[in-house]
């Protein structure tokens, strides 16, 4: 079975007053993502040893495998998908209850977390991710490059994703990429679907 796109959690133009325009989302969302998914697909037509597999068994199998084109069409499926639902219109703020703690308990403060996050983003060379994941008992920011993700690092689970290839940003932000990062965790970021993913980590 074919994998698809996955619908976007708002509308393509949603994200305009956060600093993300439609013509990024129709780009970003509409040809990259979606090349990734065709990508995947046509891969799969011949790579058989992934048939009938979650997109993350896919990720994890071809990762041990070093089916390099396999894993990072299926990385890339995820961490897009995953990306999308990690921002909303009208987000950013701060995170409540038990993720709030944890921040502070993590990090200092909801601000030393943000400047650790932007740094992640801002020292990955080239292409790739920074990611806040929960290790253990106590949450860390991770930097990968390309398509790798927490996915195949064993104890790490992924809780918020910001994506630092240069298509993300350089319609909105030409080559800004540090004004792109301070947008995204002043008002992108979805902290209820963070907490969603550190409840279902604990």
């Amino acid at each position: 079975m074919a994998f698809e796109l996955p619908t976007l959690p708002y509308a393509m133009d949603a994200l305009e007053a956060s600093g993300m325009s439609a013509k990024t989302l129709e780009y970003h969302y509409g040809k990259h993502h979606q090349g990734y998914v065709t990508n995947l697909n046509k891969l799969l037509e011949t790579e058989t040893a992934y048939a009938g597999k979650s997109l993350e068994e896919v990720i994890q199998q071809s990762h041990q495998d070093k089916k390099m084109g396999v894993f990072n069409n299926a990385a890339q499926v995820w961490n897009h998908t995953f990306y999308w639902n990690g921002i909303q219109p009208n987000g950013g703020g701060a995170p409540t209850g038990d993720l709030a703690a944890a921040i502070d308990a993590s990090f200092g403060s909801l601000d030393k977390f943000k400047e650790e996050f932007k740094n992640a983003g801002g020292t990955q060379f080239g292409s790739g991710w920074a990611w806040l994941v929960k290790e253990g008992n106590t949450l860390k920011v991770t930097k990968t490059p390309n398509a790798e993700n927490p996915l195949t690092v064993a104890g790490q689970v992924p809780l918020l994703t910001m994506d630092v290839w240069e298509h993300a940003y350089y319609l909105d932000f030409q080559n800004s990429r540090p004004n792109f990062m301070a947008n995204f965790v002043e008002k992108l970021i979805n902290w209820e679907f963070v907490a969603q993913n550190f409840a279902a980590a604990a």
